[in-house]
């Protein structure tokens, strides 16, 4: 059994079948359930005999992720899933993880569920993973173009969420919708993100790429075989605004507190109106007051590079996706540094992340010219030394930075 598959249990874990609940026999309960380890968190599965029943994404805590199972399906006890409920939670947590798989075939045992509901989550089961569809198109596709509002209920009450992937159903415009799940709208981009990574490729053959720098490199030769293959994919965003103002919030900051302060950025610039809609959007970041942006916890200087940031988004000096992904390297470096709190080394982290650039070498980066000294044997070596070095890694200059990366996140070399 996939080591993701085991059950996780424990005292009290156990949930007596409630009164009157039906039972496969004498003393088996109706409804089983285990919760299991996910990249987003401790995510559980409800089952029957039939096939899913529910599925419970990440609350706060495990400890609430089982106390909203219990609320939902009380009549479930925790043990270990059979074999063909093991290979559905592999599949989910491989598809968290990034991966692009395809549940669309998971046995679901939607007796309980209304029929029209039924009809919704057997066609939106089938919708391609890193792609979406509007509440209007899935009512069409179910034979009732006038009920897209129905469908939008339906969404919101999908009890089997992730393999009914009701975050991949949003509304009109373009707009996200709502999400029920613990995060909101927040939660419902996350999957969306993930989704769309696992479908994303690189403008360059990795493979070639790793090729040419075995033999350029002997001494990075010995690293590229120790990690293995080059597994950067780029990371997708919906804009070159998004992608900066994230960037900005999370300069100097743990990935924890930043992500807590992104979040209420994205809250704070939410009306209602959208229906949970992520409204991270420059024209809204600018109506927000100084008083709004301090407490979301934004300092006074991350505050004005913001509105610098969206300053330029609006009229039209900062480029967009398509603009930007036509320039050259040094030309849109020039461009993104331009923006108040935007230097030269987080312009190269949007090259290589999110455009997937080949040949970006961070030489201000210290983690890549701490790795360097490591691997190399250099002591404390500089952003010149690193730059003369990398010209034998040209046109793949990214993936050594990778690599040496990797070094130092996998601690394969002592300091």
């Amino acid at each position: 059994m996939p080591k993701a598959a085991r059950a996780r249990r424990g005292a009290g874990e156990a949930t007596r079948p409630a009164k009157g609940a039906r039972g496969r026999g004498s003393s088996a309960p109706e409804l089983s359930a285990c919760s299991f380890p996910t990249a987003i968190g401790d995510c559980a599965l409800v089952w029957s005999d039939a096939g899913v029943v529910g599925f419970q994404l990440p609350e706060a805590t495990p400890t609430l992720t089982l106390e909203t199972l219990r609320q939902r399906f009380p009549a479930a006890i925790i043990m270990e899933p059979p074999d063909v409920l093991a290979r559905v939670i592999d599949g989910v947590t491989r598809l968290l993880a990034g991966e692009a798989v395809d549940l669309s075939q998971t046995p679901l045992d939607l007796s309980g569920v209304p029929p029209f509901h039924r009809r919704v989550y057997e066609v939106a089961r089938h919708i391609p993973s890193g792609t979406t569809r509007s509440y209007g198109e899935l009512a069409r596709e179910v034979g009732s173009p006038g009920a897209s509002r129905a469908v939008g209920r339906a969404m919101g009450q999908n009890p089997i969420a992730v393999i009914v992937p009701c975050h991949r159903v949003t509304a009109a415009g373009g707009k996200l919708g709502g999400f029920s799940a613990h995060g909101g709208v927040q939660t419902k981009q996350r999957l969306l993100e993930i989704e769309r990574a696992a479908g994303l490729e690189l403008p360059f053959d990795r493979h070639a790429a790793r090729k040419h720098l075995r033999k350029a490199d002997p001494v990075l030769r010995v690293l590229i075989d120790r990690v293995g293959d080059f597994a950067l994919r780029p990371r997708p965003t919906p804009s070159v605004f998004r992608a900066l103002a994230r960037a900005i919030v999370y300069q100097q900051l743990s990935a924890k507190a930043a992500g807590t302060i992104h979040g209420r950025l994205c809250d704070a610039c939410t009306k209602p109106r959208d229906g949970g809609g992520h409204g991270l959007e420059p024209e809204r970041l600018l109506k927000l007051s100084n008083e709004q942006l301090a407490a979301a916890g934004i300092s006074q200087n991350k505050r004005l590079a913001l509105q610098d940031l969206a300053r330029r988004a609006v009229d039209g000096r900062l480029p967009d996706f398509e603009t930007a992904q036509a320039l050259a390297d040094e030309a849109l470096i020039e461009e993104l540094t331009q923006v108040r709190g935007i230097g030269r080394w987080s312009a190269q982290m949007f090259l290589i992340f999110h455009l997937g650039r080949p040949d970006v070498l961070p030489t201000d980066d210290l983690s890549v010219r701490k790795a360097f000294g490591l691997v190399f044997g250099v002591r404390e070596p500089s952003a010149a030394m690193l730059e003369a070095h990398g010209e034998r890694w040209k046109p793949y200059r990214s993936v050594a930075s990778w690599y040496l990366w990797q070094a130092l996140d996998r601690q394969l070399y002592p300091e």
